[in-house]
């Protein structure tokens, strides 16, 4: 706050840490806080409570037979007072059905299915295949872009590299599952090469594989993997690399030693943000598998609030999800031996 006041201004800085506290609050801690509560309790019902209904509806009804054959009016008295402790407890037992009390507790984690599980391991290890196939891909873009000979060449590799993501996100995950569907681009050529006949239905199914999501992600969250590397990259004296090269080190031991020690900060943000990207991505594996490859974990937690309409299911999901991302951020950092300094520069 102090420094921010010396260089702004006491009103300016204020309005800074404002809005920096409201977007925490409002944007971070309430949603994840309302999630996670959420998540620590349920509504259920003890026993079967429609039947013991009809079962005191049907005690009620005798009960009236019974009462118009009556002919004592204490007998008549009790049979009243019975009926009206029966309508009671049916006004008690119904109101308990339309709103359940609440129970806490860890229910709604262990109550995950053992296939929902798999599926959920399987997401995170997908993820993981994700970042590490983006990582080997966009090293050697953000190396060449970062240390490209003249501001020109640079420049025009930037552009190039940001051009594509002009386009929305769905219309570039739609262009690659025509690229790869039954009848898409690939195909096609197969087919004009006289390797498949599309006609007697002999193509290759790409989109039942992982590998066409993984292909889709890795083009889709490029951009987040190779940024931060190129911010990191160009801080990086060129001298460095001279010397070593003029001492004798290969290729391969320059950047072993020299560039990606530079660059941890840079992989590490990469790393964390692809993975949570693709942990959590809905529209990549739902458009290019077409329910052929198999659910990913974020279209379960859809089903749970949309289509279950079970919110308390649904938030155990995403926190469960949260949690191991979580968990990938702290790795990273340990992995990498990096700070929450050293990742903000």
């Amino acid at each position: 706050m102090g420094s921010l006041a010396r260089a702004y201004g006491r009103p300016l800085a204020a309005v800074i840490v404002g809005i920096a506290v409201a977007w925490v609050l409002v944007l971070i801690l309430v949603p994840l806080g309302a999630m996670v509560e959420q998540s620590l309790w349920w509504r259920e019902s003890k026993g079967d409570v429609s039947l013991t209904i009809d079962r005191l509806y049907n005690d009620i009804s005798l009960m009236e037979l019974d009462r118009q054959s009556e002919t004592d009016p204490a007998k008549k008295a009790i049979l009243d007072q019975s009926v009206s402790e029966k309508q009671a407890e049916i006004a008690t037992l119904e109101a308990q059905e339309k709103n359940p009390p609440k129970s806490y507790g860890i229910a709604n984690f262990t109550r995950m299915s053992g296939l929902h599980f798999y599926i959920f391991v399987r997401t995170i290890f997908y993820a993981l295949l994700v970042t590490a196939l983006a990582l080997v891909v966009c090293y050697p873009v953000a190396y060449v872009v970062a240390l490209a000979s003249g501001p020109r060449k640079a420049i025009i590799l930037m552009v190039a590299l940001i051009v594509p993501y002009a386009i929305n996100e769905l219309l570039r995950v739609y262009a690659w599952l025509m690229i790869l569907d039954y009848r898409g681009v690939i195909n096609g050529v197969l087919q004009w090469m006289g390797f498949i006949n599309l006609d007697a239905r002999e193509w290759i199914p790409f989109l039942e594989n992982p590998s066409a999501v993984f292909l889709a992600m890795i083009y889709t969250y490029v951009l987040f993997m190779v940024f931060p590397m190129v911010n990191t990259l160009e801080t990086l004296d060129r001298n460095q690399i001279e010397a070593a090269r003029d001492l004798g080190a290969s290729t391969l031991r320059i950047h072993r030693r020299v560039i990606i020690p530079h660059a941890k900060p840079g992989i590490a943000v990469g790393c964390i943000m692809t993975f949570m990207l693709s942990a959590g991505s809905y529209s990549v594996p739902a458009i290019m598998t077409r329910g052929q490859g198999g659910d990913w974990f974020s279209q379960l937690v859809y089903r749970q609030f949309y289509e279950a309409n079970n919110w308390n299911m649904g938030s155990a999901y995403a926190v469960s999800l949260l949690v191991v991302c979580t968990a990938f951020i702290l790795l990273m950092m340990r992995l990498f031996g990096v700070g929450l300094r050293d990742i903000a520069k």
